[in-house]
């Protein structure tokens, strides 16, 4: 074994556990971080579907369409007009 892996080895097994507290404060801010990127992730996406929805035929009374009724709703759309497309 070379000398910078039995130092690893003898880490692992040794010493004193890091302190209750600053692990703690560590998982509240990984926690925090994976809040946010996940807040982000979702007003990204809910921003997308925003934009899909404005570019798709639909009744001004019409109520807003879920994203699952969007992305059906896009998807036959677009095979629809890929049909009128192929027929033309």
């Amino acid at each position: 074994e070379t000398a910078a892996r039995r130092k690893g080895k003898a880490r692992r097994g040794r010493g004193k556990a890091r302190n209750e507290g600053l692990l703690s404060k560590q998982k509240r801010s990984r926690r925090i971080k994976a809040n946010d990127r996940e807040r982000n992730r979702m007003h990204h996406l809910n921003s997308a579907l925003d934009a899909l929805r404005s570019v798709l035929p639909t009744f001004p009374d019409d109520a807003k369409l879920t994203k699952i009724e969007t992305l059906r709703f896009a998807h036959n759309y677009i095979w629809a007009l890929t049909q009128s497309l192929r027929l033309a």
